[in-house]
Order: structure tokens, then sequence, then C-alpha cells
């Protein structure tokens, strides 16, 4: 008979390895390159590409909206999209902790199967360890990518005059694995957003719109980017809080909880600068896709270094960068 969990006979590199591989991840990820079975993968490129590479752990790992699989392939790829580049070839590293269950790990690499197929990317080489039980908590996920580049935004291009827009409703990945680690059944709680960004990212360029700079919202949400973006271009953000874009099932969780919603981590949202004369094509295409996509502040050259947010009321204060541990293991 099969086993059902893990053993630490399937990071021997025998015959159980050697089947976990065969028989889980071949399986899901079969593609002509993987199947060569080499301890490389030969890969051909031509022109800029872009590489970067993530380790995912959430808890709970599985929740509403997404799973660690989905993350860990929506990770590594809109790191890829936030530069320009198309995902195309990555690599998976598991660390496994002895006594997983093999139908966990087993829908988690199956979701990471779908959300490869989102993006039109193979996983062409990976490892697998198995460590001994209490050594991890239960999976965690390397990925490294690389993709060419189709377009080239970077922060170190953002200049005053540059339009701010959000591509949807923001603090939904947070305010979920919130709810449902604290066991709150909450009617109508939030859904997480995770999501690969690449898609959206190739009808923009597709569209003719050239973004200056793009962010994905992942720890420390918008807040961080913004300020990020301020202080590394010595320039001011002017944000305009009546067009900020959080849903009222957000805003119930961090009510509830006392989080600011611009602080909690996104997993498929993104920020991006565009010049003027782009913007409203840009946010007209980006409401296509998800109708919460808002214009919401552009950078100026008052306040140097800091973003300034304006209320309903017409008062401003400054929008700081979050400090501290905001929610443990959020991806």
């Amino acid at each position: 008979m099969k086993p059902k969990h893990i053993q630490l006979s399937h990071g021997g590199g025998g015959d159980e390895t050697n089947q976990l591989i065969r028989d889980l991840f071949f399986r899901h990820f079969n593609n002509d390159i993987l199947a060569q079975e080499e301890d490389a993968a030969r890969l051909s490129f031509n022109g800029d590409v872009a590489f970067t590479t993530d380790s995912f752990t959430v808890t709970p790992m599985f929740f509403n909206g997404g799973d660690l699989g989905k993350i860990a392939i929506a990770g590594t790829t809109n790191d890829l999209a936030m530069a320009g580049a198309k995902p195309e070839y990555l690599s998976c590293g598991f660390i496994i902790e002895e006594g997983l269950p093999i139908e966990t790990l087993e829908k988690v690499v199956a979701s990471m199967a779908a959300e490869l197929q989102t993006n039109q990317a193979k996983i062409v080489c990976g490892d697998t360890k198995v460590v001994p039980k209490g050594a991890a908590d239960g999976l965690f996920i390397n990925t490294t990518g690389v993709g060419h580049c189709h377009s080239k935004p970077s922060w170190k291009e953002l200049e005053a005059g540059d339009v701010l827009l959000i591509s949807r409703d923001y603090g939904r990945h947070g305010a979920c694995l919130l709810a449902e680690r604290e066991g709150f059944d909450l009617s109508g709680a939030p859904d997480s957003d995770c999501a690969s960004l690449w898609p959206t990212v190739e009808k923009l360029l597709a569209a003719g719109i050239q973004p200056v700079a793009m962010r994905d919202a992942t720890r420390g949400g918008v807040a961080a980017v913004l300020n990020e973006w301020a202080h590394a271009r010595q320039l001011g953000i002017s944000v305009d809080e009546s067009q900020l874009p959080v849903a009222p099932e957000t805003q119930g969780v961090c009510e509830l909880f006392g989080f600011e919603p611009l602080e909690l981590a996104n997993e498929g949202t993104f920020v991006l600068a565009v010049k003027p004369a782009q913007a409203e094509q840009a946010l007209a295409l980006l409401q296509s896709i998800q109708p919460s996509a808002a214009r919401v502040g552009e950078l100026v050259e008052a306040h140097a270094g800091k973003v300034v947010l304006t209320t309903p009321w017409n008062s401003k204060r400054y929008m700081e960068m979050p400090k501290g541990e905001l929610l443990p293991r959020i991806c």
C-alpha cells in the first residue's frame, strides 16, 4: 500500500523519493523541459530577462480565495510582472515536514499547476527535502522565476506629475487571513485577492500603456509601496482618501481588530504610476477587469519623501510606513 503521509524516506533520494517526484510532481508539472530529468534545465533567451526568487509559508495553508500553492506561483510571477516581464520558467523547492498528508500536498501542487496555466509558465526544475516532524510548519515552498522583459518600469523613473492608480480594492488578503486565523465565522468576510497579475499587465502593454513604475502591494500593503517610492525618489506623494477603494467587508474586519487597511497585505493588487496623458486610458482598462480600480493620487514636488493623505474633510495627515509585525505568515 502507498503511504498516506510524507515519511522521512521520501527525502532520502531512493525509491520513495522517485515515486513522490514521478507520481505527484511530474504528473502535475509535466512539460518537455522538466521531462529531460537533468540536474539543471537548459533554457534559451533572446534579449533582457527578469529574474526573481521568493519563499512561501502561510497560516492557514488553505483560505478563502487561495492557498499556499497558489501564492507560491502568483507571488513569484507577480514579481516578474511588476518588472514588465512575462513569466516563463520557474524552479520549485519543497521543504516538507514528516507526517504531512500526501493528499494535502497534492492539493497544493494541483493549485500550483492551475496558477501556472494562468501565466502560461512552466516549472522546469526543482528540489524536494523532507525534515523530521516538528522541524517545519507543514510545508515551505521556494519558487524562482525568469521571463522576457516586455517593458522596463522602474521607481527610478518616477517624476512629479505622474499619476498613481491601484488595480483594485486593497487589504483583502490580510483581512481574510486575520478573520480565518482568529476563528471568526463572519458573514460577508472578505476573500483573499490572491491572483496572478501578468494577464492584467499584458493587457496594459498591449493597449500601448507604458507604466512608469509598478509594485504589488504585498507585506506592508499600499502604505509601504507609496512610502518606499516617496523616500527613494525624494518626491512627495499626495493621496486622496476619498478615492481609496477599500471594500466594506475589509473595513469591517479592520475596525473589529484595530488594523489599518492600507497596511494590510495583498496578493493580487498592485500600484502603478503612469504619465497623465495615459491615466484615463489605463484606469478604464483596469476597471474593465476590476471595477474597484481607482486613481488615488499623484507625485508632487512638495513634502519630499513623505506621503500626505487628504481626508474627505480636506484635512491632511501623513501616511506613515508600517512598523512592527502586523500579521504573521501572510505569504
